[in-house]
């Protein structure tokens, strides 16, 4: 590899031989001598189709810059606020290293003042009419449009990305999403009943598009009734606090946008602060997995949009010359720094020397310079260090064996530029094939049939996003099912609009912006306040610890295992020992460990017992629900309905049985005991209807073509149930959770657990497959701590302990897995919000967008 053009020193039309591993490129072409004159002729023109500079001004930018004296401080309660005594931040043109302006580096002192304005908004604002909140933000909306040239050019000196991205895509997005949520803001109380704003938004955003995420974040939380507190990435401020004056020139009250700047650390200040109700971040799954630790037991909300490793899917029959445009706008669009770049492909052995002969080519014409050149192709690297990160990527790659190619048309001698990079000679294990390089290389693997493709795809720790390319669309929609991402391609890539939600799977992180489905990101049940829970630090210490089952001490008052149930001969008869054994595929499994637990009544004499389980329990229920995910989450959902309903048959035939049960464990009524498994049948009837009535819908996006929403499993689900209402408790969350497709390892009540161990008869009669529903008995928090640590537990239910919650979130935070916690609170089961609200659906199914361009008839 030539070092000038990898460090930016290879000056335009600048072509280098080298060796294997290295550039690559076709010799110069002969061409006509351009006439001696300083401007050409037409005729030269033609003749050798160089491009002319077609520069955008930067006057408006640096006009804006100068009239701020090119010093700013936050922009806290609708005006600037600069506290004396803070460091500065230079911001620098990367495409040139010219300085654009010093911003602040805040301090928690100023995280306090803009949370409390944000607080003291939040009071107006949330009980501000949606249609009066709709008004303000369509008059932003048009303010951006106004406002659409300084904003574009701004972003490109700021982030060193090409004018033609901030122009055609980043600030029309950011005015579609204004536009589009001041919809939602207006139809908020028809669309969303029984939900409410959350409070405080505290939004973290990146700096690869620091507007348009942005309003990502903003649009949806505004138009929910929340405020927020800002703090952009430290190489790109200057946008946000822009917009924030844009916002204020249109009107927005004060207080309910506010932009702070800082470090990484002022920013886990905000993250951190007490009153901030919600977190909302895009970044690297390094810093997301910080986040969701140090959020953890404390009640706040938290949406992650992290890193990706996305597949790029050739097929033998695609349009290789669209597929390989489209390998431009996947991997070298915005220099490659995006977070569902197209990284890998994936090509069809048939057509994989093609498929490379033509990406060569096509980045021997790729241009590089000037960001603000309307004629480039790629812009700048944000930042020296990461265009170093990007190089120690491609030169390990090297070191271990992977063939790169390196190439482009030309690249300015100054600036921070790194080129078009194709790395092949790679394994599915390669360290460049499997981490995320967040920079302008594309790694290329084969494959030979459609299920190694969907494999291949699917061998990440990602799931964020992925394109397919075939002239096939029974292929494309199998596979793009197939494929585990929040966003799926068909013949295009990293398309985006304010209607479909973006997010992704795995560690890719948790939460959708944009749709219907990210304004749940911004809203609360109704019924539900923030909690705030005090976690006693040594129970935390010790969450999940246990002690096996000893022999109960009669001085207690506690009755003997076996009771005489009646006499022969005058003799007592005892009772036979019976210890419940624990559900695992579809059978009674005995624990691993030989010990049981007893289960006392409300008169603490012993009911029963069931056995203690352990880690190896919870290994092999997992196996068994994993192993079961796949068949059980392609089954027609009118089966799984069936199968529902069919439970709350077996059920009711037995509902005096189970209504004595619960009254011994509890000691309460047979009325109420009653009550519970009528309405626990009523809950499985309710959860059967929704298996077929919640498969998704086609979003409304600018695309021309279908985009279509579909709501997949989850995958396999821990779940720990609470105390409370043994049985209702316990239907309430495995049910949704099946319907829709998942697999659940299941702890029932550690006090009452005998309800849900009755249920074995019923789902063996009822049709369930072994393995979708694994019962393992035991004490709560102990096997809680083995479920959420599993690598291939997906999300993790967990109604207990306050110390159980935190817990929970910030081991959670190892893979990245979802989790619903109560904060140890608990809930009225028997309330329809409570008990089986929507909530419960959204936590039980991933939302994926598929977008379906067409285009044979009136595309053109």
């Amino acid at each position: 590899m030539s070092s000038t053009l990898a460090n930016g020193g290879a000056k335009r039309g600048s072509r280098k031989r080298a060796s294997q591993g290295e550039v690559d490129a076709p010799p110069a072409k002969a061409s006509r001598p351009l006439a001696t004159s300083e401007k050409p002729s037409v005729a030269d023109i033609l003749e050798s189709l160089e491009y002319g500079p077609a520069p955008e001004s930067p006057a408006v930018a640096n006009k804006w810059l100068e009239e701020h004296g090119r010093s700013f401080g936050h922009f806290i309660d609708g005006k600037w606020y600069k506290p004396a005594g803070r460091n500065t931040y230079d911001s620098v043109n990367p495409a040139t290293g010219e300085k654009l302006a010093c911003t602040l580096q805040g301090t928690e002192e100023d995280v306090e003042v803009a949370v409390t304005a944000a607080r003291t908004a939040y009071k107006s604002w949330s009980t501000t009419p949606g249609h009066v909140r709709a008004r303000y933000m369509y008059a932003v909306a048009r303010n951006v449009q106004k406002h659409i040239r300084l904003l574009a050019v701004l972003e490109t000196m700021d982030n060193g990305k090409s004018i033609r991205e901030t122009r055609d895509c980043d600030v029309p997005l950011v005015a579609r999403h204004f536009y589009h949520h001041a919809g939602w803001a207006q139809l908020l109380d028809t669309e969303f009943p029984g939900w409410k704003s959350v409070g405080v938004v505290g939004a973290i955003v990146p700096w690869n598009f620091p507007l348009m995420l942005l309003t990502w974040k903003l649009c949806p939380a505004l138009a929910a009734g929340n405020t927020m507190v800002l703090k952009p990435a430290s190489y790109t401020r200057l946008t946000a606090l822009l917009l924030a004056e844009i916002c204020s020139e249109a009107g927005l009250p004060p207080g309910v946008f506010n932009v702070v700047t800082g470090n990484g650390a002022f920013g886990s200040k905000l993250a951190e602060h007490s009153d901030v109700d919600k977190v909302a971040f895009t970044g690297s799954t390094g810093i997301g997995q910080l986040l969701r630790r140090s959020t953890a037991g404390t009640g706040k909300k938290l949406s992650l949009e992290l890193g990706g490793k996305s597949p790029f899917v050739v097929f033998e029959n695609a349009d290789l010359d669209a597929a390989v445009e489209g390998a431009v706008d996947a991997i070298w669009f915005n220099q490659g720094q995006v977070c569902s770049a197209g990284s890998r492909m994936i090509v069809h052995e048939s057509v994989y020397d093609t498929m490379v002969k033509k990406l060569k080519e096509r980045m021997s014409r790729l241009r590089l310079g000037d960001s603000l050149d309307k004629c480039i192709d790629m812009g700048a690297i944000v930042d020296e260090s990461q265009r170093r990160s990007i190089d120690e990527f491609v030169q390990r790659a090297k070191k271990e064996g992977a063939d790169v190619h390196q190439d482009c048309a030309c690249m300015p001698e100054k600036g921070i530029f790194y080129p078009p990079t194709l790395v092949t000679n790679v394994s599915t294990v390669s360290y460049i094939v499997q981490e995320e390089v967040f920079g302008p290389v594309l790694t290329v693997i084969t494959f030979r049939t459609p299920k190694e493709a969907i494999a291949l795809a699917n061998n990440t720790k990602f799931g964020l996003a992925a394109s397919v390319w075939t002239e096939n669309i029974n292929v494309a929609l199998e596979v793009a099912v197939s494929i585990k991402a929040g966003a799926v391609w068909v013949n295009g890539h990293n398309l985006f609009d304010a209607a479909a939600g973006f997010g992704g799977y795995r560690e890719s992180g948790f939460g959708r912006d944009g749709g219907k489905e990210g304004m749940y990101e911004y809203l609360r049940p109704s019924w539900e306040e923030r909690a705030r829970p005090v976690v006693d630090a040594k129970k935390l210490a010790t969450f999940g610890a246990t002690v096996p089952g000893r022999p109960l001490n009669p001085n207690d008052g506690h009755s003997a295992l076996i009771q005489p149930i009646s006499e022969q001969g005058g003799v007592s008869v005892p009772s036979i020992d019976r210890t419940v054994k624990m559900y695992i595929g579809g059978g009674q499994k005995r624990p691993d460990a030989p010990y049981s637990r007893p289960i006392l009544g409300a008169d603490s004499k012993v009911i029963s017992n069931v056995g203690d389980g352990n880690r190896k329990d919870i290994r092999e229920a997992v196996e068994a629900a994993y192993k079961a995910a796949p068949g059980w989450g392609k089954r027609a959902a009118h089966n799984r309905a069936q199968i529902t309903y069919y439970m709350a048959e077996n059920l009711e035939l037995r509902r005096q049985e189970f209504a004595t049960r619960i009254a011994a464990m509890t000691g309460r009524d047979m009325a109420s005991c009653l009550k519970e498994v009528d309405l626990s049948i009523e809950r499985l009837f309710h959860w059967g209807a929704y298996a077929d009535k919640f498969g998704g819908s086609v979003q409304e996006t600018t695309l021309y073509g279908a985009t279509v929403k579909i709501h997949e499993p989850v995958g396999v689900i821990g779940i720990a149930c609470p105390d409370e209402y043994p049985l209702l408790g316990f239907v309430s969350l495995f049910a949704p959770a099946v319907v829709r497709g998942n697999t659940v390892v299941i702890v029932p009540s550690t006090a009452h657990p005998l309800s849900a161990c009755d249920l074995y008869q019923v789902f063996d009669t009822s049709d369930l497959p072994g393995g979708v529903v694994n019962i393992v008995t035991g004490d709560r928090d102990h096997l809680s701590k083995y479920l959420v640590e599993h690598q291939n537990i997906e999300a993790m239910w967990y109604f207990g302990s306050a110390e159980g919650s935190q817990f929970v979130e910030a081991t959670s935070a190892v893979n990245v897995k979802r989790t619903w916690v109560n904060y140890g609170l608990s809930r009225d089961w028997t309330d329809a919000q409570q008990g089986r609200g929507h909530e419960f659906l959204i936590n039980s199914v991933e939302c994926k967008n598929i977008w379906l361009p067409m285009g044979e008839i009136f595309a053109n």
